[in-house]
């Protein structure tokens, strides 16, 4: 029986000593054949399958080699319809060498493999498999072989196979689709594995330069592009699959203690995926600490700390839709954290073999929630930030309004001051950075209303967090770092300041909530608890008012200001501190340093410097140089002080008069209007009722009437000069102001008969009569 033609040629290919090697002349002829008959491709695959099949079995791997490299060639060589019966031959061999115990075989199967992974097939496959391949191959990758050597080798051999089935199913539709999580499952921990074993190898971007010698490549560094390559081509429904196994593995190998490895794999993750998919790995970490809420600290802050990275990473997109929902999701394992460090476990229940809460842990993963907060905001466009502040606002606990944070009865207050302290750092964080163009805009009643409650508060901490929320939403031009320390500047030319003409949006924002601002200012010099850090930062906020919001009302009304904190010092009818006197006036000074060269007027500054230098020669303790600093020299009490060492109020108004300042207005003393409107704390006051005692008591009759004759004397000033808009503004600067609309105007007159006419033929009832009429603030002097 004469032995098909093909089978000669096959057979032909095969020296007597596979040493030989594969017989060229031969191999070139078998080629030719199966190029020439592609219908008969599909037997020489079928006879080379059984061939290396049988000399698998026999241990001549020589041989095995040889078929091998004649399959990888005919494969290279033919790209014809019938190549698909030809390629489950080629598939059976590569299995038939995967399943054998040799790891030069399984080697060598992976080789052939990888390059027939390398090939676009030009017909499509309906029936092939590669669940094997994926298993078999994800078997290598955690290969335990006992030489280091070889077992280095079946390793990337196994990571290769892995990229191969990727390459060649990932963008196939006939194909069982490789991101199903029963392939993700068995693929990425397997990478992840051995990425593991490489960490001290820093993780780089992508890029087609590296590696250039890929037989020196490491395990992980092989590893890593093979993730790198998976990761950039899932697209926007995979990357849910792709990034469970992550998170799967760093859960079942407690490697988000670590921290290192966690954020190395995000790393890999966010600079590998398309810049558009990044919120969905954000929210998948998201909702991975969420699910984690009851597990240690450190497992909570490895996932906060991966978080942070991630969001440092991602484009402005990083947070995806849902804005406010990530910041609610931190905002609430802040709250949780601080339940869990008073409550002392996770269980609130109080079942017995709960873990036990560290601290120091808590304490350290509300600190990197807040920073992640910040870095969150960061990402976000100032429309988006000033949404983010005033939902963290409305977060905020209000003492009397939310509930306490637990049950325990001084655990209650507690457990309000910590999570306060802990939202208010928050807003801190936003707010770093901020800038706007608008300050009615970016300070609304909503926000800065409830703000500045929080900065009447006893807790010196909250004060200074509420004083540092406003510099950062203030200061448009930074010059917040010029003001680090209270000082007096003889020629603040040297501070190099920026400052622009204030816009007409500023005026508004003043002309509503200058007397806010101002009386917070004053209230806070009055507590006794302030240090330098809140006299520092005081005078810093008022420094960046006359910046960036001073027109010349805005000016007055701050050397006003400062000559009633001079006032609030001398007279100590708050019975303050020899320090804190000392340092009201300190700050007094110093202010009044700055805006007297802010405004350019030379008699004002002779004066001021005038003061300063007398200071210096008798009560140097009145100056910031020798009241701010770490051991203070002051005396054990401070008299009443009179004459040139005191900035005068008639002096000032006198030089600023003959310069066009409003001497009226400057004459007139600065008394804080107290509105009752601030939220107090019963854990950080007495009561509600003697706040407001206190406060109301802080004004004599005199001081009343003298606020009174003033105010009618500004809204007849106001109704004559100042155009509609100011007018419509003032109107809604006080709650106590009616709405400046045509409803709130006044009937006209009743007509003699009673009645009067409409103009249509119709008539009205009686109007009211002049005196119960109630009219508009501005109507009335």
């Amino acid at each position: 029986m004469v032995r098909p033609r093909y089978k000669r040629l096959v057979d032909n290919i095969f020296p007597e000593d596979p040493e030989d090697g594969l017989v060229k002349a031969n191999m070139e002829k078998l080629t030719f054949y199966a190029l020439s008959a592609p219908e008969k491709l599909d037997r020489i695959g079928a006879y080379l399958s059984e061939r290396l099949s049988r000399d698998v079995a026999r241990h001549r791997y020589g041989y095995v080699c040889i078929a091998m490299e004649a399959l990888d060639q005919l494969l290279m060589a033919c790209h014809c319809q019938s190549i698909n019966l030809f390629v489950e031959s080629f598939l059976k061999m590569v299995r038939k060498l995967l399943e054998a115990d040799k790891p030069n075989l399984q080697i060598l199967g992976t080789n052939s493999f990888v390059k027939f992974a390398n090939i676009e097939e030009d017909t499509a496959s309906y029936h092939r498999s590669y669940d094997f391949f994926v298993s078999r191959f994800s078997e290598m990758c955690h290969s335990s072989y006992e030489d280091p050597d070889i077992r280095t080798k079946i390793r990337m051999a196994g990571i290769n196979g892995l990229q191969g089935v990727v390459r060649k199913t990932v963008n196939d539709d006939l194909q069982s689709n490789i991101w199903d999580p029963q392939h993700m499952d068995k693929i990425v921990p397997s990478l992840l594995f051995n990425l593991q074993s490489g960490e001290g190898t820093e993780s780089r971007s992508p890029s087609p330069l590296q590696a250039s010698e890929k037989e020196k490549e490491s395990p992980a560094e092989l590893t890593e592009r093979c993730f790198r390559e998976l990761l950039g081509r899932a697209a926007y429904g995979n990357i849910k699959n792709a990034v469970t196994p992550v998170l799967m593995h760093l859960d079942n190998h407690s490697l988000w203690e670590g921290k290192t490895f966690a954020v190395r794999c995000f790393k890999i993750i966010m600079y590998s995926i398309q810049s558009q998919h990044s919120h969905l790995v954000i929210q998948q970490l998201l909702g991975h600490l969420d699910a984690n809420s009851k597990n240690s600290a450190t497992v909570r802050a490895g996932i906060v700390e991966v978080l942070l990275e991630a969001a440092a990473i991602a484009s402005s997109g990083s947070v995806g839709p849902t804005v406010l929902e990530v910041f609610n999701t931190l905002l609430r394992q802040l709250r949780l954290s601080v339940d869990y460090e008073l409550t002392g476990s996770y269980d609130a229940s109080g079942n017995i073999g709960i873990k036990i809460i560290k601290t120091h842990e808590e304490r350290q993963l509300q600190e990197a929630v807040i920073r992640t907060i910040g870095s969150f905001a960061n990402t976000l466009p100032t429309y988006q930030r000033s949404e983010v502040m005033l939902f963290i606002m409305g977060k905020i606990p209000v003492p009397g309004v939310h509930p306490a944070l637990t049950n325990a009865g001084s655990g209650g207050c507690e457990g309000t001051r910590m999570i306060q302290i802990m939202l208010l750092k928050s807003l801190v964080q936003v707010t770093t950075g901020f800038q706007t163009t608008n300050m009615l805009t970016a300070l609304p009643n909503s926000f800065l209303e409830p703000l500045l409650s929080f900065s009447l508060m006893e807790d010196p901490e909250v004060r200074l967090l509420v004083l540092t929320i406003l510099l950062s939403v203030i200061d448009r031009h930074d010059n917040t770092p010029k003001f680090s320390s209270i000082s007096i500047i003889s020629d603040i030319s040297v501070l190099k300041l920026k400052v622009d003409k204030c816009s007409r949006q500023d005026n508004l924002f003043m002309k509503k909530h200058a007397q806010q601002l101002y009386r917070h200012i004053y209230l806070a010099c009055k507590e006794q608890s302030s240090g330098p850090q809140h006299f520092e930062t005081l005078y810093t906020l008022l420094a960046l008012i006359s910046m960036e919001l001073a027109n010349e009302e805005v000016v007055v009304d701050l050397i006003r200001l400062a000559l009633a904190l001079q006032e609030l010092a001398q007279t100590n009818e708050e019975s303050l501190s020899v320090y804190n006197r000392c340092a009201v006036h300190a700050l007094s000074a110093a202010y009044l340093n700055l805006i007297c060269q802010l405004t350019t007027v030379p008699t004002f500054c002779q004066h001021i410097h005038e003061v300063i230098e007398m200071r210096q020669k008798e009560v140097p303790f009145l100056l910031p140089e020798d009241v701010f600093i770490e051991n203070p020299k002051l005396p054990a009490s401070l008299e009443k002080l009179e004459g040139d060492v005191l900035f005068q109020q008639s002096k000032i108004t006198e030089v600023l008069g003959g310069s066009g300042y409003n001497t009226d207005r400057l004459a007139t003393p600065y008394i804080p209007q107290f509105t009752g409107n601030t939220h107090l704390s019963t854990c950080t006051r007495t009561s509600v009722q003697q706040y407001r005692s206190v406060c109301v008591s802080s004004v004599d009759s005199v001081g009343m009437e003298e606020q009174e004759r003033e105010r009618r004397r500004q809204v007849v000033e106001k109704f004559q000069k100042a155009p509609f808009e100011e007018i419509a503004a003032h109107c809604g600067a006080r709650n106590t102001f009616p709405m400046f609309s045509l409803s709130a105007l006044p009937r006209p007159p009743p007509s003699p008969s009673g009645t009067i006419s409409s103009g249509y033929g119709q008539t009205q009832s009686r109007s009211v009569p002049v005196y119960e009429m109630k009219f508009p603030d501005l109507c009335v002097y």
